[in-house]
């Protein structure tokens, strides 16, 4: 496993080693100890997550608050999507920075995102399959986020004006000036 920084604090890339050979391929794709002593972060993970979506499709900008802040470690089985994560830590020296990372089946790079940070990823391949764990067990009471379209953010989700499709609920996201403290 080779660790990238990303250059927000803690948010981080994972190559995972391959093994690759006529018959196809290998790999650990997480293992505590490994993440912990290349990291030194915990690496404690509660919850599996799994979802399908097709082209065009933004998810997020979303997070959990308080005791049930969630930090994430995520991966694409089938396709290819831009995963965003915005650093909303109000300490932190890159807060309301973000980056954006391509996650694909065939890379099969993970991004790690602490908590204190709002995460969403724009379909960029005819379908995806995305996987992800999560360091705290959801709680909807807990939900918050950040409208995808924020000016202040001005994230290029890769995907044609009027080609995005925004769920109802993702669409009622608040500007990330008014986002409350996770």
């Amino acid at each position: 496993m080779e660790i990238e920084q990303t250059g927000l604090k803690d948010c981080l890339i994972i190559k995972p080693r391959v093994f690759e050979d006529p018959r196809g391929y290998f790999f650990e794709s997480f293992n505590q100890n490994t993440f912990e002593e290349k990291t030194g972060l915990s690496g404690r993970f509660v919850q599996d997550n799994q979802s399908y979506s097709s082209y065009g499709v933004i998810r997020g900008l979303h997070a959990q608050t308080g005791e049930f802040a969630q930090a994430k470690l995520v991966r694409v089985t089938k396709g290819e999507v831009l995963d965003v994560a915005v650093d909303v830590r109000p300490s932190s020296p890159t807060y309301g920075k973000h980056v954006a990372v391509r996650l694909s089946a065939e890379n099969k790079l993970q991004l790690y995102i602490p908590r204190g940070f709002v995460h969403g990823f724009s379909v960029l391949s005819e379908t995806v399959e995305f996987l992800y764990k999560c360091d705290n067990f959801y709680n909807k009471a807990s939900e918050t986020g950040v409208i995808y379209n924020d000016p202040d953010l001005n994230i290029d989700w890769l995907i044609p004006e009027g080609m995005e499709s925004i769920s109802d609920k993702d669409l009622l996201l608040k500007p990330f000036a008014e986002l409350k403290h996770i």
